[in-house]
C-alpha cells in the first residue's frame, strides 16, 4: 500500500509563499530559460523569413536531426530553469511537485510507460496492416540510429517537463487561487490545449484539433487527481512523444524526424477524437482504477482545496 503525505497532492504546499503570484514568477522564469534554450537555433534561421505561414519552414533547410535536437535543447534548459524555481523561489521538493508519497513511485511511472507504449505500438500495428497504403517505410539505419538517441536523450526531459509544469507545478499553483480541484483541473487543461495551437498539425487538421489536446490534458489531469500524483502521467507522456517519434511521422507534424514509417495519408480529425477521447482515454481510466484502487471521485475532481499557510 502507498504511503502518503498528510495532505493530498493539490495540498502538498512545502512553501509560505503560497501566493498565485509567486507561481506566475516561476512561470516567466521557467519561460525564460527556455528562451535560453533556444539561442542555438538562432545560428541556423534562414536570412529570409518564409513567407507560409508554417512555423516548421524555418527549419526546411536543416537535417532532420539537427531539427529535432534544436527543438528538444530549449527543454533541456527549461528543465533547469524548473529546477530553480522549485527549490530555490518556492523551497520545495520535485517530490513535492510530483506526488503525495513520500517518495516519487519509479514504477508507476515505467508501469505508464510500459502500458501506453505497448498500447501505442498495438493501434499503430492496426493502422498499418488494415491501410498500408497510408505508410512509406522510412528506415535509414544512421539517421535512425541518430535520432535514436537524440530523442531517448531528450524527448524524457521535453514530456516530463510538461507534466511538471502543468500536472504538477500550475494545477498546485491555480489550487492556491481558485481553493478547487475542478477549477485547477480545468484552467491547467485548457492552458496546456491552447500551448499547441502554433503546432503545424493546426493548419492540417484544424483548431478543431484543440480539443484533442485539451481532451489530452485533462486526460492526465484526471489520473494525477485521482491517484494523487502525477508518476503515471509522467510515464503516458514520455511514452506518447517518444514512441510516435520512433514511428511514425508526416511533413505536417510538429516532429518530423527519420522515424521507421512517414504517414503518407490525408488525415481526418474527427476519428481520432471519437477513438481516443470517447473510448481509449475512458477504459483506460478505467483500468487504472481498478489496478490502483481509485475511490471517491467526487471528492477528489470537485471539493474544496483547504490550504494551509501556517
Amino acid at each position: 500500500m502507498d504511503t502518503l503525505r498528510t495532505n493530498s497532492f493539490l495540498e502538498n504546499f512545502h512553501s509560505k509563499k503560497l501566493s498565485f503570484a509567486w507561481y506566475l514568477l516561476g512561470s516567466l522564469i521557467i519561460i525564460i530559460f527556455s528562451f535560453l534554450g533556444q539561442i542555438p537555433t538562432l545560428f541556423f534561421l534562414p536570412h529570409q523569413h518564409p513567407s507560409s505561414g508554417n512555423q516548421m519552414d524555418i527549419f526546411a533547410h536543416l537535417d532532420s536531426n539537427l531539427t529535432l535536437f534544436l527543438l528538444l535543447f530549449s527543454y533541456l534548459i527549461a528543465f533547469f530553469g524548473f529546477l530553480f524555481v522549485v527549490y530555490r523561489i518556492h523551497k520545495q521538493t520535485i517530490a513535492s511537485v510530483t506526488t503525495s508519497r513520500l517518495k516519487i513511485d519509479f514504477k508507476r511511472i515505467l508501469f505508464g510507460f510500459l502500458f501506453w507504449g505497448g498500447l501505442s505500438i498495438f493501434l499503430f500495428g492496426i493502422d498499418v496492416f488494415l491501410s498500408p497504403e497510408d505508410y512509406l517505410w522510412n528506415f535509414k539505419p544512421i539517421p535512425f540510429l541518430i535520432m535514436f538517441l537524440i530523442s531517448c536523450t531528450l524527448i524524457p526531459f521535453q514530456s516530463a517537463l510538461e507534466e511538471w509544469i502543468f500536472r504538477g507545478y500550475l494545477m498546485q499553483g491555480f489550487a492556491t487561487l481558485t481553493k478547487s480541484r475542478l477549477m485547477s483541473l480545468l484552467l491547467t487543461s485548457i492552458i496546456f490545449g491552447s500551448l499547441h495551437i502554433l503546432n503545424p498539425e493546426i493548419d492540417k487538421l484544424g483548431y478543431g484539433l484543440l480539443v484533442y489536446y485539451i481532451g489530452t490534458g485533462l486526460f492526465f489531469g484526471i489520473m494525477s487527481l485521482m491517484d494523487e500524483g502525477i508518476e503515471l502521467a509522467i510515464g503516458f507522456h514520455v511514452a506518447n512523444n517518444l514512441i510516435t517519434a520512433l514511428l511514425v511521422t508526416a511533413d505536417w507534424t510538429v516532429f518530423q524526424t527519420e522515424s521507421l514509417y512517414k504517414d503518407i495519408s490525408n488525415p481526418s480529425l474527427m476519428p481520432e477524437l471519437l477513438l481516443f477521447l470517447g473510448l481509449i482515454y475512458p477504459l483506460t481510466l478505467l483500468l487504472l482504477a481498478k489496478k490502483y484502487h481509485w475511490g471517491n471521485w467526487v471528492y477528489k475532481l470537485t471539493a474544496p482545496i483547504h490550504v494551509d499557510k501556517t
